[in-house]
């Protein structure tokens, strides 16, 4: 590039699956994205990035980046493709997608997608109306955290709880499973500098992670058993007199059955199933329930095992009981995104549903693809794939690719990478990346709005996601006009501006500044739920629900409410405990005796970035953390390669032994690629759900180790 060229910069934010959703600056000349910066001015990114955004441009400009429609000319899995036009590519869609509906009906075709995009138009929803549409099967999307959604909804219902920039204010902070350093950022610096204030900070973690190691404090329950932690928690609060029962009597309902329900739930009950003593329960309880304002921030990993629902109503109600939502910077955090005024029913319009249309989840892809728990309907004869990337990401991955093996299914995948799913694709479509198209980010773990600018060419013939399906819905003849609006009428649409939390915000707004915060109360005064006021059917934070029956929130369903789970639900919480551990399964713990805990990579986004050197050198090779006294038991030394099995699978990594995994558990973080590695962490995993939610397990998993041949 000519030097003279001068450079402009624009507002960006950061599209990829993380609760910071970080406003960025795009540096552009020419059309080509130069440079990414965090943008200085925003409170929370406050100017800086994570380790996998700061060359956020080498990932558009990568030499191995899918640059035109190919269509497959090999076997399945072998990626070998070629070139063709755009209108081959959508026109052999069609053709395909109409032979498959004509034979077998529209729910022979299912969608899958993610998170890979946040946008509310390129991202999880954004594909929602053309599949709606198409009557294709509607697909339950629960990777990550719609259990704790479920649970959260039930106690305190869909509010935004503790704000993140509140804990600035806090006097005692507990972030529990959540490992922030990597993957929460710009929440830690708040957290960081709280405690160069004075505040204590505590880390409720399995394992020493980069978070834990900062902490004040480190507690390490056994994997899968927070929730009898959590249920302690709650007795010796009530047992030391530390409730505060003003606050209970006013804005709680159901304290006599939970303090019923919890009275045989003793530190020393927990300490037998958690491995953490009496007394340091007893001491938390005490510290969470005085030093106020407490504050808990609640990661997503707490739901991974089958109690995992219940385990954060548990921990959801304790702020009630402590009184802690009197104050700024007291409460727990979930997901702010609850009071985000987008408009889920313009974005995915269930209204174009057909009546009896069935529900598939996401995690149970590779049993669906073969023919496994397809009660009714058609098999699945075609899938679309965007923003997502099962093989490494859902559970028995070994299922998923036999599934995708099938020669008559057909496989579309609008991707950035030929990654390990699009491998098997019948045909690749080349999708545009951040710069390249305009959106607004949905952000779940803060209290603004985040606007996109399209300031950059797409590379090649990459279009964004959403002219994808406007080509196919005039292809098919859709009318609605969903298909039709661009993606700035997207974005007025999709967003109710007339919202209170809105005021003086606009479009033309976001796009001046790059974001903008809720009117929901600043980080200095906010207290939602300082006088109850919980936006539950009580208007009270609920420990007892009676008749409460399971359920996925609808933004993770296409908005579909028909086939919802349905069970029965315990009213109160409890602690209900792992599928596979010794105590529920003893015969398969003499198989597999190590529980196995996947976190994310702290240089990977999911599976992101994972085929870029750079990132693969901050990572390190796909890795096993074993402790010493389980390594030595097994003959594996630090470096050795290992192979971690059960009966669903395997894969193989690089032996770490270490004291910051105890005995009986080990860690391999996820993302890593399969075509780069010799299998990956989901290769071992449960499809079972967790109790709330359709949550998946993937810390709830039994698995032994040895040496590899």
């Amino acid at each position: 590039m000519n030097d003279h060229v001068k450079s402009l910069t624009f507002y960006g934010g950061c599209p990829h699956d993380c609760p910071d959703t970080c406003s960025m600056i795009f540096e552009v000349a020419d059309g080509k994205l130069l440079g990414v910066t965090g943008n200085p001015e925003h409170p929370m990114t406050r100017g800086t990035l994570c380790v996998k955004l700061k060359n956020y441009e080498e990932r558009h400009y990568h030499p191995d980046r899918l640059l035109y429609p190919m269509k497959r000319v090999g076997p399945k899995g072998s990626k070998q493709f070629e070139r063709i036009t755009w209108d081959e590519a959508l026109d052999t869609i069609v053709s395909r997608w109409k032979a498959i509906i004509d034979e077998h009906g529209p729910q022979a075709i299912a969608p899958y997608s993610y998170l890979g995009n946040q946008g509310l138009i390129h991202g999880l929803n954004g594909g929602d109306a053309f599949f709606n549409r198409l009557g294709a099967t509607v697909m339950e999307r629960t990777f990550c955290g719609e259990g704790s959604c479920t649970a959260w909804l039930m106690t305190v219902g869909p509010t935004a709880g503790l704000d993140p920039e509140s804990y600035i204010h806090s006097k005692y902070i507990v972030i529990w499973a959540c490992n922030s350093i990597s993957t929460n950022l710009h929440h830690w610096a708040i957290v960081k500098e709280a405690q160069k204030r004075g505040a204590k900070v505590v880390v409720i973690d399995s394992y020493a992670s980069r978070t834990a190691k900062a902490a004040d404090w480190h507690i390490a329950p056994k994997p899968g058993t927070d929730g009898a932690l959590a249920m302690a928690l709650i007795n010796s609060i009530i047992a030391q007199g530390r409730v505060d029962q003003d606050y209970v009597d006013n804005h709680t309902l159901g304290y006599d059955e939970l303090k019923e329900r919890a009275a045989s739930r003793t530190p020393e009950w927990a300490a037998g199933i958690t491995g953490v003593p009496a007394d340091d329960i007893r001491k938390l309880a005490f510290e969470l329930a005085t030093a106020q304002p407490a504050a808990i921030r609640m990661g997503v990993a707490l739901e991974r095992h089958y109690g995992g629902g219940q385990t954060i109503r548990a921990v959801t109600s304790i702020p009630a009981l402590t009184g802690a939502w009197r104050h700024v910077g007291g409460g727990v955090t979930q997901f702010p995104v609850w009071e985000h005024p987008y408009k889920f029913d313009v974005i995915c319009r269930p209204d174009l549903i057909p009546e009896g249309t069935r529900v598939v989840s996401n995690l149970h892809i590779g049993r669906a693809l073969l023919g496994e728990g397809l009660s009714d309907g058609p098999p699945i004869m075609s899938l679309m794939c965007w923003n997502s990337n099962p093989v490494t990401q859902a559970p028995e991955t070994d299922k998923i690719v036999e599934g995708l093996m099938r020669e008559d299914l057909f496989l579309v995948s609008a991707e950035h990478f030929i990654s390990d799913t699009a491998s098997y694709a019948d045909i690749l479509l080349p999708a545009s990346m951040g710069a390249e198209m305009e959106d607004m980010i949905l952000s779940w773990g803060h209290l603004y709005l985040t606007y996109n600018t399209k300031c950059a060419e797409s590379p090649g013939e990459a279009i964004p996601n959403n002219e994808i399906f406007r080509r196919l819905a005039a292809r098919l003849g859709f009318e609605e006009d969903n298909f039709k609006w661009s993606d700035s009428e997207c974005l007025e649409h999709y967003v109710d501006w007339s919202s209170p939390a809105c005021d003086g915000v606009d479009l033309d707004y976001l796009r001046k500044h790059g974001f903008a915060r809720l009117k929901v109360g600043t980080p200095d005064d906010r207290a939602p739920h300082r006088e109850g006021n919980f936006p539950t059917p009580s208007g009270k934070c609920e420990f007892k629900v009676e008749g409460a029956k399971n359920f996925v929130a609808p933004p993770f369903r296409q908005m579909y409410l028909d086939f919802q789970p349905g069970e029965d639900l315990d009213p109160l919480p409890d602690y209900v405990g792992a599928r596979e551990s010794a105590t529920a399964d003893p015969e398969l713990a003499k198989r597999f005796p190590l529980n196995i805990v996947s976190p994310k990579s702290h240089a990977f986004l999911n599976s992101c970035y994972a085929n870029m050197a750079d990132k693969q050198h901050v990572q390190g090779e796909q890795f096993v953390m074993i402790s010493p006294a389980d390594a030595q038991a097994r003959g594996i030394i630090e470096g050795a390669r290992v192979t971690v099995a059960n009966d669903r699978g395997a894969f193989k990594g690089v032996a770490r032994v270490t004291d910051d995994v105890t005995s009986g558990i080990v860690v391999a973080t996820l993302g890593y690629w399969r075509q780069l590695n010799d299998g990956t962490v989901n290769s071992i995993s449960s499809h079972k759900f967790g109790d709330m939610g359709h949550s998946p397990t993937f810390s709830d998993n039994l698995v032994e180790v040895s040496l590899s041949n």
